[in-house]
């Protein structure tokens, strides 16, 4: 149980990571630097998650399905960030628009 928790505390934190280091900051990323920063942070959980399925037994074999199902989760799961960061955006007091 504690192996599952801790990769589960490691995929909430990669997906929390890209708006958490900008937060304050500018938006001035190009949309292909951020696709890219989403599938290199996706590879990253998913790696995670097969050696924490190969530490308890025998990996499975994917399909494609697999991988599309997952990255739509992923999607899913990293948009509350995106709203965060970009859709509830707060504005400063003394700021001029």
């Amino acid at each position: 149980m504690g192996k599952l928790l801790a990769v589960v505390i490691a995929a909430v934190l990669l997906l929390s990571y890209p708006g958490w280091r900008n937060r304050g900051a500018a938006v001035g990323k190009p949309v292909v630097a951020r696709l890219l920063e989403v599938l290199v942070l996706y590879v990253m959980v998913g790696t995670m998650g097969f050696a924490f399925e190969a530490n308890i037994g025998n990996p499975f074999q994917q399909g494609w399905e697999f991988y599309a199902i997952t990255l739509s989760l992923y999607l899913v799961l990293a948009y509350p960030g995106f709203v965060l960061r970009y859709l509830l955006r707060r504005h400063h007091a003394g700021r001029k628009r």
